[in-house]
């Protein structure tokens, strides 16, 4: 199987419109990130996007990605769902609505903010999805089973997915022990980090995903939902701990 990053920056995206730092203006394309999203494509080429933000259609334009089977959604925020309406081509490709799996307050979200794709009698350019309750347990779809990990972001319950050895979250600033137990010793463990310093109180940051790192213990771990506070890609990936990795939109990841 295979993780791509289809994008690894904050709701605001980097640069953030505006602003005149190092990292906003900078030539490096690991500095331009997109926000955050991720497709897993499984052994039988299955395509499963991990949110939808509001640059999906460029993501997939970028990385020539015509395909979609699933999509799993973390939470409601709309960095990572308000790009569902960019599913009509593949929707219309395929003749079939579009599976999306969540929690029920996120599929009922979903309802709110697109209610045209759940009306009795829908627009023809309107997009289709079929909503699937999941909760806090394992499930199986495409043929592989796909784990939760419930993290908490600020007040609110926000889903990570576990593949294998391979668990992505974004969003957390908190995971109980019980739900620790689900990242223990993984081969490839993804995880938010907002910024190098100053807590927030929503999102990791770096100290606290090296606090992660090493209770936690996966062979890698790799930092996504970056924002421009971090600093430049080049210089600081190389000052992270070993083992400890800064993501970039495009990055492919086997597993």
């Amino acid at each position: 199987m295979k993780l791509k990053f289809l994008g690894t920056g904050t709701s605001q995206g980097v640069p953030v419109i505006g602003c005149t730092c190092e990292v906003c203006l900078s030539k490096n394309p690991k500095d331009k990130r997109f926000r955050a999203s991720a497709l897993v494509t499984t052994d039988e080429n299955k395509k499963i996007l991990i949110d939808c933000g509001p640059d999906f259609r460029q993501q997939m334009l970028v990385n020539q990605e015509n395909n979609l089977d699933i999509a799993l959604l973390t939470h409601e925020h709309n960095d990572h769902v308000i790009g569902l309406d960019d599913m009509r081509p593949l929707i219309f490709k395929s003749g079939q609505n579009m599976p999306l799996y969540s929690s029920e307050r996120v599929g009922n979200e979903v309802k709110n903010r697109f209610p045209y794709a759940f009306a009795d009698e829908r627009y023809p350019g309107a997009p289709a999805f079929d909503l699937h309750t999941i909760d806090n347990k394992p499930f199986e779809v495409l043929d592989i089973e796909i784990t939760p990990i419930e993290v908490i972001h600020y007040k609110i319950t926000v889903f990570g997915y576990k593949f294998k050895n391979l668990a992505y979250i974004t969003d957390a600033g908190f995971i109980s022990e019980t739900e620790k137990q689900k990242l223990k010793n993984l081969d490839v463990l993804i995880l938010n980090c907002i910024r190098k310093f100053e807590p927030h109180p929503a999102h990791f940051i770096l100290e606290d995903v090296i606090n992660l790192f090493e209770e936690l213990k996966p062979k890698k771990l790799f930092l996504t939902h970056l924002s421009h506070h971090f600093g430049l890609h080049d210089i600081e990936d190389k000052l992270l701990p070993e083992g400890i990795h800064l993501s970039y939109d495009g990055l492919e990841i086997n597993f």
